[in-house]
């Protein structure tokens, strides 16, 4: 995706995304971090970001995964949890439209890229307390966000917890991007043994930043299965099957092997 800084085009935008990938015979869809919103500017965040009671989106993507008879999972919404505090949130959704899980990024972008590029999550998000495995219909799945990729001991935890396939929904900046999407998403894969799927945020912002883009499935052995190679919004589809995670743990089981320390 490309998110603006309006909700309702951002809805719209993903909405028509999903119904093209369930169309293409996709079962569990993905989206980016921050689907439903990208305003890096705060005072206009306030200005839109919703409690979890009155974001319409919630209701409206449960409605959408219930109508098309998919497991949904909705990278990230900002939701308003106090006076000026948010939290960065993805809601993952069963074939009937339940709720089956959310889970609140637990780690802050706080980082300065370069003297031009610097970034404090922890300004406006509070930080996520707990991991998220979850058993859904398209396997059990480990929920993480963004810059958690950065922390293996996350992914650790979800391997220990036979997690299937662990999502990772982002909206890297360009220049970590070239840097590290890759090797970070192959190296969680190839620890955990599971399958890493990567929905990613890709171009020029209406908020003025530029995001990455590269979408990536990339199988338990490491190996890229299917990458949206680009920045423009778009659908990633591929065929992946759950029983290669049991083989790959069986050959190297390192996910087991690491000592409590």
């Amino acid at each position: 995706m490309r998110s603006t800084a309006d909700p309702a085009v951002n809805l719209a935008a993903a909405s028509e995304l999903i119904r093209e990938a369930a169309a293409g015979g996709a079962q569990f869809i993905a989206t980016p971090e921050m689907t439903g919103l990208l305003q890096r500017k705060p005072k206009l965040f306030w200005e839109l970001v919703k409690t979890e009671k009155d974001e319409p989106q919630i209701d409206a993507f449960g409605a959408l995964a219930n109508e098309l008879g998919i497991t949904l999972l909705i990278g990230s919404l900002a939701i308003k949890t106090g006076e000026g505090r948010a939290a960065n949130r993805s809601y993952l959704f069963g074939p009937d439209g339940d709720l089956l899980a959310t889970y609140d990024k637990m780690h802050m972008f706080d980082v300065t890229v370069s003297r031009k590029e610097t970034w404090r999550e922890s300004a406006i998000y509070d930080a996520g307390k707990l991991p998220a495995p979850v058993d859904s219909p398209a396997g059990k799945i480990g929920l993480s966000i963004c810059y958690d990729v950065r922390f293996a001991e996350l992914y650790r935890f979800y391997a220990r917890q036979t997690v299937q396939i662990i999502t990772v929904p982002a909206a890297f900046t360009v220049p970590t991007g070239q840097a590290h999407w890759h090797v970070l998403l192959r190296a969680r894969a190839i620890e955990t043994g599971a399958f890493i799927i990567a929905p990613a945020q890709g171009g020029a912002h209406e908020d003025g930043r530029t995001t990455f883009g590269h979408s990536l499935i990339i199988n338990p052995w490491g190996e890229i299965v299917a990458e949206l190679g680009h920045d423009k919004p778009g659908v990633l589809i591929a065929d992946i099957d759950l029983s290669e995670v049991a083989v790959a743990r069986a050959k190297i089981p390192a996910w087991s092997q690491v000592p409590n320390v």
